[in-house]
């Protein structure tokens, strides 16, 4: 008989939460600058972030090999690893980003953690927590409404309604809502136009929260939002239609990080959540910051596999906030091993398929590698692993020239992770770790993204639509050429094939068309069959949660 464990809600509730002004106190910040939500969550003020605090204390990136559709655990392994630091004395805090309702109620469930690795309230950061999403929402549809309102009232811009490049979000994973009319129903109801909707994770305005620096910064890349071109092809901006300041007083609130705790009451920060498979995925520069001004070490994570969320980390958010990462932890599961050693049920023991899966991580080692960063490797175990498997890992990491450390957090909580602690705090206190962007921003836009595709990747060359060729030639007329390249791409494989698992070979990547975020400021390959609107699987993680009449929510994990 298999044994039983605790859903990571049970896990969630069996813990008494203290409240937020102690978890703040931890932090050497006095309740009066706290902005509290409830009890047990809170605003923390930017001008609590100190430039030169930030550069005496340690940043460390939580990263993983090509994931599976279950996730492989950096949330609970960067939970796991601040809580690990803590019990070996060490005064740490986790950064995360905020859970978006479309995974939520989709496939993949929450993003709180899991086990005896969370951060709570669970239920309420997973939800609306404390409305960022709802603001980033409004925001951005505020937009698309005063679009369609200034053509509705003469179109003194000149805005070519073919050529509107700003679309609506909405927090939810709905296909159909990708391709829309919007404008039917006669003259009295706007100008009739197609449109469509992104998730609100993949909205411009999620990107530009999570780089800016200031409420003033802030303002600035709203205002310089591509809306579209008019009729004689030149650039129409945001602040065009006088928008950013509406947008910024949306935004007022959001811009700021939010403080809980995890379940061993060690501070958490979270803030802002764009996809790391068609926007930066990670945090806002602004939560890093504010945990490196309050903290001696820094957790954070970036999404998907290493090829997606650490790349445009180190690429772009590490170069855009001036950030130093000392340390990378590497995420590595057996289960996805095992996938990628071609097993279809990757729930059962198969040494075999673990050692054919093994070159995607020497893949993402390499990569690592190539920032001037050696990483260690966190096997984030799992109850149906193998002590063989297991041990197959440790010496093939060490061959490949790194360290591989179990990681129990799920079953253990900190406990669990102290070994991973104290191998991660010995490699920054030897200051062998040296981190540097893989291509310069000034490069040509075509060469940076030949240098990502190739470097990281391992294509052999890129190829281009007519359609991504043109938008790039339009760019460079813009003046827009010196900007990084967010790339838009599966996160199944390192290839943009989902279906090329392991670590691909002897292939091209297709770039189907490229887009411009000018006030984020990041241009964006769209590789293969991306979508920025998911939808749900047949049977949606929401069927199986449950909520009673006192209001105790059951299912959610």
């Amino acid at each position: 008989m298999s044994k039983k464990y605790l859903t990571d809600i049970e896990i969630a509730h069996s813990v008494k939460l203290e409240k937020i002004k102690k978890i703040a106190k931890k932090l050497g910040i006095n309740s009066e600058y706290l902005e509290p939500y409830g009890k047990y969550k809170a605003k923390l003020p930017l001008y609590l972030i100190d430039e030169d605090k930030i550069k005496q204390h340690h940043l460390i990136l939580v990263t993983a090999l090509t994931p599976t559709p279950a996730g492989e655990g950096k949330t609970t392994v960067s939970v796991g690893l601040t809580d690990g630091l803590n019990r070996i004395g060490k005064q740490a805090t986790v950064v995360l980003r905020e859970p978006s309702l479309g995974p939520v109620f989709g496939i993949k469930g929450g993003a709180a953690g899991g086990g005896y690795a969370q951060v709570i309230p669970m239920e309420e950061i997973n939800l609306h927590f404390t409305g960022d999403f709802a603001a980033i929402e409004k925001a951005n549809n505020l937009l698309s409404a005063l679009i369609d309102n200034h053509l509705h009232h003469k179109n003194s811009l000149r805005l070519d309604v073919r050529q509107i490049f700003w679309k609506r979000v909405m927090d939810m994973n709905d296909r159909a809502l990708r391709h829309i009319v919007a404008g039917l129903g006669g003259k009295n109801n706007g100008v009739p136009r197609e449109d469509g909707f992104n998730i609100t994770p993949a909205s411009e305005v999620m990107a530009i929260l999570c780089l800016a620096k200031d409420l003033a910064d802030l303002k600035e890349k709203l205002g310089n939002i591509l809306v579209g071109l008019n009729m004689d092809g030149q650039p129409v901006y945001a602040r065009d239609l006088k928008a950013q300041d509406a947008m910024t007083i949306l935004l007022k609130d959001a811009i700021k990080p939010n403080l809980v705790q995890t379940l061993e009451h060690n501070p958490a920060i979270i803030h802002g959540g764009p996809f790391a498979n068609i926007a930066q995925g990670t945090n806002s520069i602004i939560a890093t910051k504010m945990g490196l001004s309050l903290s001696d070490y820094v957790v954070t994570e970036a999404g998907f596999g290493a090829d997606l969320g650490a790349e445009k980390f180190l690429n772009i958010k590490s170069v855009y906030g001036d950030l130093n990462p000392e340390a990378v932890v590497l995420v590595v599961t057996v289960r996805a091993l095992r996938h990628h050693g071609g097993q279809k049920d990757f729930n059962q023991p198969d040494l075999g398929a673990v050692k054919k899966g093994f070159p995607n991580v020497e893949k993402h080692i390499e990569n690592i590698k190539k920032f001037g960063i050696t990483p260690v490797i966190a096997i984030n175990k799992f109850p149906n692993d193998t002590d063989t498997e297991i041990d197959f890992i440790v010496k093939a990491a060490q061959s490949a020239g790194v360290q591989a450390i179990l990681a129990e957090e799920w079953a253990k909580g900190g406990e669990g992770m102290k070994d991973l602690a104290q191998t991660v705090v010995k490699l920054i206190d030897a200051h062998q770790n040296h981190f540097t962007p893989l291509y310069k921003w000034e490069q040509p836009i075509q060469e940076k993204i030949l240098k990502i595709a190739r470097e990281i990747y391992g294509a052999n060359d890129v190829e281009y639509s007519k359609k991504a060729l043109t938008t790039i030639r339009k760019i460079e007329k813009l003046g827009y050429e010196h900007l990084p390249i967010v790339m838009a791409k599966t996160q199944k494989s390192l290839s943009d094939n989902p279906n090329k698992i392991g670590r691909p070979t002897d292939f091209n990547v297709f770039v189907r068309e490229v887009e411009i975020n000018t006030g984020a400021g990041f241009i964006i390959p769209i590789l293969g069959k991306m979508m920025r609107m998911p939808g749900l699987p047949s049977t949606p993680a929401s069927e199986n949660m449950s909520i009673d009449a006192a209001g105790n929510i059951s299912g959610l994990s």
